[in-house]
């Protein structure tokens, strides 16, 4: 189970299946696979789609597990004050704030629906950046890995924002007041997970979840959010052991799976000129404006740094994150599903433009970050260097100085 934990890993998986789907859309076996992805199954009263009890229901384990680490990082990582936060906090702003503007730049002279895309390339895939980084940031100081963890962090909460605030209609508040109790309950209860009454206080953590989730998902709330919201409330050791059973089959499985489900589209049959607004936009917006917006929003925000805080991430380092950041995908095609639910032509060019975006910012920070790794290294040539795999956020102030800008 080790190797599925890795970042390489799961990076690896991530633009597999992607690819895998993509592939397959396009050839004869192509339709059978559509036709697959919108079988509906389920028990009476809770029968979805294929393609939605992956989107709604497994998703919702992924960003359980983000929900977990986001409490971490704030109460006991690198965004548990204000000054530590405010850094990254900004960077992730201005990351959000310039790629909707250009989206919208883009958008703005279509049709008036396809200006509700403006949310997709807003997101950073945690799991396919610290992969990036992991792969050709050998010496690294793990600082910076540690600055993009909390800008990503503080990306998917921003993602979790949107989908909870633009993405829902007319809720049932009647459900979601009935979820609430569910999510408190279930919080409560994780908090007796010790000794004796460990496996009978499990089982009823478990069903309050499902429960959770179908109160969330039938009240008209996308149902990741009740993902999010037990991830939150849930006791920080037994949500860490939890979070880390579950890893490797959100590393291996779930987000795999979700990958191949998301590109299964058909490559339209038009010239470049023909393709929509919204597909130009989604592919500038996220390897340029992305980059600029955190390049830009880590500038500022380094103001609220000391002088020798602010050597810490030099501007090579923060143009490196910045071109990192631009890889949205697993997040990004979650936005387009639910943005362009109702036009699947937009759909298909906006899954295919998140896919074409992420690999250009894939590309572009491969090569930044083993520019920045040779330079360090060469800087630093002692065996003191750190490797950029997951480690803990509480040891990253023991590393070593960065090089010169």
């Amino acid at each position: 189970m080790s190797i599925i934990r890795s970042e390489r890993t799961a990076a690896g998986l991530l633009l597999g299946a992607a690819a895998l789907g993509l592939l397959l859309a396009n050839t004869p076996i192509g339709p059978t696979l559509l036709h697959l992805q919108h079988a509906e199954v389920g028990p009476a009263g809770l029968t979805l789609s294929v393609g939605h009890w992956i989107s709604d229901g497994l998703l919702a384990v992924f960003f359980f597990i983000v929900a977990v680490e986001l409490k971490h990082e704030l109460v006991a990582g690198e965004l548990n004050s204000v000054k530590k936060a405010v850094h990254p906090a900004i960077a992730a702003v201005g990351g959000v704030l310039v790629p909707i503007a250009v989206y919208l730049a883009f958008a703005a002279g279509g049709v008036s629906q396809l200006s509700r895309g403006w949310p997709i390339p807003t997101a950073t895939d945690i799991a396919f950046a610290l992969g990036v980084l992991a792969v050709f940031g050998r010496g690294l100081p793990n600082r910076l890995r540690v600055f993009l963890l909390a800008l990503a962090v503080l990306d998917d909460l921003i993602a979790i924002l949107i989908i909870a605030v633009f993405f829902t209609t007319d809720p049932n508040l009647l459900e979601l007041a009935l979820a609430v109790v569910t999510t408190v309950a279930f919080g409560l209860l994780s908090r007796l997970l010790h000794g004796r009454r460990r496996v009978p206080t499990g089982v009823l953590m478990v069903l309050l979840a499902a429960l959770t989730w179908w109160l969330v998902f039938d009240s008209g709330v996308h149902a990741t959010i009740a993902g999010v919201a037990l991830g939150l409330v849930m006791a920080r050791r037994p949500a860490g052991r939890t979070a880390h059973a579950l890893e490797p089959w959100s590393n291996g499985l779930i987000l795999p799976l979700f990958a191949f489900s998301a590109a299964l589209v058909v490559i339209p049959a038009v010239s470049p000129t023909e393709l929509s607004p919204a597909f130009w936009g989604i592919v500038v917006a996220l390897p340029v404006g992305k980059f600029v917006g955190i390049t830009l929003g880590g500038w500022l925000g380094s103001f609220t740094r000391t002088k020798t805080e602010r050597a810490r991430i030099p501007i090579t380092g923060l143009l490196t994150i910045g071109a990192l950041g631009g890889i949205g995908f697993t997040v990004s095609l979650l936005m387009n599903e639910l943005a362009f639910a109702r036009l699947d032509t937009v759909r298909a060019e906006g899954t295919l433009a998140v896919l074409l975006g992420s690999a250009v910012s894939m590309v572009a920070a491969g090569f930044a970050v083993s520019a920045l790794a040779r330079r360090y290294r060469r800087a630093h040539p002692h065996p003191h260097q750190q490797h950029p795999h997951r480690q803990s956020s509480e040891n990253s102030g023991d590393a070593p100085a960065e090089s010169p800008s």
